[in-house]
């Protein structure tokens, strides 16, 4: 058996016990493994890491381990530009879109609240999860850390908490989305766009009672549900507040 110090940074702490958190540890092992294969081994995704030293030299993720290496494994610069050393997956996606696995329902809803571009279906397997993401460059958002480690995996992020609200500010927080939202733009069923319609189009559609009460009206594109500021859209302003967003202001 040989053995190799680590030592893993901010947030990819998450994955590991107690006593090896914000500290440099000896791991042990056989042979020669690539270096990803000893990062997952530890429990942190691959998705999750996207810069390795070794020995004070950036490396990818087939570098085969070797005895006595120092190696130091940073999390995901979304956000933040770390050329010219060299990444261990694709460059971060500028345009931000997500897709939520079957667990984050809840959430979906409130990024789609907040205007981002979330895919979400309570009927997809992790296989369907996974292309869909690959086909349209979007991130996928988990609390399942073994679909994270898929190989086929580019971006995505495992979900720490279990509350649809803490996670949001969660999400908003690791993307830094806070300023780029867009509330009330996307339906909260099926993530198409909002567009505004006239009354009296909206009026064949809604009940009297919201049609007299009601000045202005939306509709989404894709599946042509009819939104209205009614009493549902001052709670929903309120939960926006508590994100720190004044859709009003």
């Amino acid at each position: 058996m040989h053995s190799a110090e680590f030592r893993f940074y901010e947030e990819l702490n998450d994955f590991l016990p107690p006593e090896r958190r914000k500290q440099s540890f000896l791991y042990t092992f056989a042979g020669t493994p690539a270096v990803k294969d000893a990062i997952e081994a530890q429990g942190v995704p691959h998705t999750e890491v996207d810069l390795i030293l070794v020995n004070g030299l950036s490396v990818g993720f087939d570098y085969h381990l070797q005895p006595g290496d120092r190696v130091a494994v940073y999390p995901v610069f979304e956000s933040l530009d770390i050329f010219p050393v060299s990444r261990v997956r694709p460059e971060p996606l500028r345009r931000i879109r997500f897709i939520a696995d079957v667990h984050l329902g809840k959430l979906a809803r409130w990024l789609r609240l907040l205007g981002f571009d979330t895919t979400y279906r309570n009927n997809l397997a992790d296989a369907d999860i996974i292309a869909i993401a690959l086909e349209l460059n979007r991130i996928i958002l988990t609390r399942d850390l073994g679909l994270l480690k898929n190989k086929a995996v580019t971006h995505g992020y495992w979900v720490r908490a279990s509350i649809p609200g803490e996670q949001t500010r969660e999400v908003i927080q690791r993307f830094t989305l806070l300023r780029s939202a867009a509330p009330f733009s996307r339906c909260l069923e099926c993530n198409g766009g909002i567009e505004a319609i006239a009354r009296a189009e909206a009026h064949k559609s809604v009940p009297p009672q919201v049609a007299a009460a009601c000045d202005s009206f939306y509709r989404c594109q894709s599946c042509g549900r009819i939104y209205w500021q009614g009493s549902h859209h001052a709670r929903l302003t309120e939960r926006l507040k508590s994100l720190g967003l004044d859709p009003g202001a």
